[in-house]
């Protein structure tokens, strides 16, 4: 058996652990926390409490799949990116289970960031697209929209700088707010996008506002609101909030793509993984850009488990 490497990885909302080999995943299992209906999120206390729950079921099941002695080395999400100041408590319990994991098996405990792990997400099976040197990335989720420089020196991921992004609103949180005003379940993004594409009528617009490589989307929203108290349909909002978000990301990355000069793309964050944000955003640009693998796009430890396996092998 070849050696295997665990990933953890404990989000705002998902559980997760996964095992990855030298051809690949072997094992991968997520739980996500329990939202109440018409909330907009969990507090930090009640999300920690649930990913304590969690994790011994999943690590079970883990060790039910694969064998303890064939494990070469831990990673964990310590933190949501590589910024300095960089904080969550939801990252605690996972943290505090790689260490007791490394510490019992006696291997290698590597620790990484949230971000680092959705972008190393999205590079698996993409690897032949991918240039030798630096590439953007955006990664799209309910905590983050940021535009990445990747370098790949060293290894898959090297040093991730922050170019711009969002300075309000993030991406997942658009969906999100919209979503629960409709009555959907939180996170809403599948429901919203099934809504979204039953729109019969698509001449609705919100505002699309970026400068450079940032962008807000507060404005958006609230527009947004505004058209579900004026009665318009569900439907018709749903697919303007989509369309809304492919017309601001297209600016976004046309910006930093004539900033840089990198012209490979990757994006990751459960808000990616919408086919139909992918679609549009191939419309308005007419460019492929790079996506993780269906299933990856959303918060997974994926990514972490492949970063334990790279930094293990250089």
């Amino acid at each position: 058996m070849s050696r295997l490497f665990v990933g953890v990885d404990t989000s705002c909302y998902t559980t997760s652990v996964c095992c990855v080999s030298e051809e690949g995943i072997v094992f991968e299992r997520r739980t996500m926390l329990s939202v109440p209906l018409g909330e907009r999120g969990l507090r930090q206390s009640d999300a920690v409490f649930q990913h304590v729950k969690n994790l011994p079921a999943l690590v079970d099941a883990l060790f039910s799949a694969v064998e303890r002695r064939d494990v070469a080395a831990v990673a964990v999400s310590a933190k949501p990116t590589a910024e300095e100041e960089s904080y969550l408590p939801v990252f605690l319990a996972g943290r505090l289970t790689a260490v007791s994991l490394a510490g019992a098996l006696g291997v290698p405990l590597f620790e990484t960031t949230h971000q680092a792990g959705h972008v190393r997400a999205a590079m698996f099976q993409n690897e032949s697209a991918l240039p030798d040197g630096d590439f953007l990335a955006l990664h799209l989720s309910g905590g983050t929209t940021d535009v990445l420089r990747v370098s790949r020196e060293g290894g898959p991921i090297g040093k991730i700088e922050r170019l711009g992004g969002c300075e309000d609103l993030h991406a997942g949180q658009f969906v999100d707010r919209a979503g629960v005003r409709m009555g959907l379940l939180f996170p809403c993004g599948p429901e919203l996008e099934r809504l979204a594409n039953s729109a019969k009528k698509r001449a609705l617009k919100l505002p699309s506002i970026v400068r450079g490589v940032t962008c807000s989307l507060s404005g958006p929203e609230s527009a947004a609101q505004r058209l579900l108290d004026a009665g318009e349909p569900r439907e018709e909002v749903a697919y303007a909030v989509y369309d809304c978000l492919a017309r601001t990301i297209a600016k976004l990355l046309t910006n930093a793509m004539a900033q840089t000069g990198l012209t490979t793309v990757v994006l990751s964050g459960g808000v990616s993984g919408s086919v139909l944000l992918r679609e549009l955003l191939q419309a308005r640009t007419g460019r492929e850009f790079l996506y993780a693998q269906k299933g990856l796009s959303a918060d997974n430890a994926a990514g972490v488990a492949l970063l334990a396996r790279d930094r293990f092998s250089a």
